[in-house]
């Protein structure tokens, strides 16, 4: 009588099958940092194009009009005077996005009830895929009028350019803009009639238009309420200055305004921030997107934030 032999085994062992997870999770760990330079790599390119974007409809805007829209319209010098219109509203129609500008009342202060709908809408130009604050949602702002009033605003990423601060006087808001020279105004400063500030044209920007600063990125991983609001125009949130000091460049408002320098917190209320590695996105007024390096020149980086300043700009 024969016995036949009993079919082969051709399972793991517990040894090989600890080995096979162990070889997966080396592979998993090698690749985790470049998967995450590829997501990276992609957000900033992403938001590169978001502000070429930008970039274009502005010149398109000014082509239209024959200047750039004003930073913002003021209406007083106080901090609960309500205000107007705001570059990234006027910028709408010129971003394939008509039918939200015309849902705005320009007639109206921006904190009306009649523009609730536009400045809690998400405009997907306005947004950095690699802002760490994310989502994206309607959240009340810190200061102004719309703080006082319980105010929703959509968050952004990008601010206008209202040009450089000594971090004592801003050009974002009338009460204090007036008192700056001239030589000091960005191309997206606040309009104030009664402060003797108007719209910028390309003819102002003396400085050249491959050396001035027009939209960068503001974020911070701290105090979300300090955080871009798109479409509210009351001082710092939708404009920011150039100052002489490397903590306005840091994408951690607290930590900003921790370190102190002059102008205090008010310096950081008007910084740029990003959470691409080492630098932040600006479009230039010649259309071009720069990435501007943290370790640049301060004295450089807050001349480019004039259109006529007359500083001398080297490579950056």
């Amino acid at each position: 009588m024969v016995r036949k032999d009993s079919a082969p085994s051709w399972g793991f062992t517990l040894i090989e099958l600890l080995v096979v997870i162990a070889i997966i999770g080396i592979l998993i760990a090698l690749l985790l940092p470049a998967v995450q330079k590829v997501r990276a790599a992609a957000n900033r390119a992403s938001c590169s194009n978001n502000l070429k974007q930008i970039g274009l409809a502005l010149h398109n805007y000014h082509d239209a009009n024959g200047s750039f829209p004003p930073g913002g319209i003021t209406s007083g010098t106080v901090y609960t005077d309500e205000s107007y219109g705001t570059w990234t509203i006027y910028l709408l129609p010129f971003l394939e996005q008509d039918n939200l500008f015309k849902a705005y009342n320009l007639n109206r202060f921006n904190e009306d009830p009649a523009n609730e709908f536009v400045r809690t809408s998400l405009v997907k130009s306005y947004n950095c895929p690699a802002d760490a604050g994310g989502p994206f949602d309607p959240a009340v702002p810190d200061s102004g009028p719309a703080h006082s009033m319980n105010l929703r605003y959509m968050q952004g990423s990008y601010r206008g350019v209202s040009g450089k601060s000594d971090g004592r006087a801003f050009f974002d808001s009338d009460s204090q803009s007036s008192v700056l020279p001239k030589e000091w105004r960005g191309p997206l400063h606040a309009v104030a009639a009664f402060a003797g500030l108007s719209v910028e044209r390309f003819a102002s920007i003396t400085d050249g238009t491959s050396n001035t600063l027009l939209v960068g990125e503001y974020a911070t991983r701290t105090h979300p309420a300090r955080r871009t609001f798109w479409a509210y125009t009351y001082t710092s949130y939708n404009q920011s200055s150039t100052v002489a000091q490397s903590r306005t460049l840091l994408n951690d408002y607290d930590a900003c305004v921790l370190i102190g320098g002059a102008g205090d917190s008010n310096s950081c209320k008007r910084g740029w921030g990003s959470f691409h590695t080492n630098g932040i996105n600006f479009v230039l007024c010649d259309g071009s997107v720069r990435f501007i390096n943290l370790g640049i020149d301060v004295e450089m980086f807050t001349g480019m934030g004039t259109i006529a300043g007359g500083e001398l700009i080297s490579d950056f």
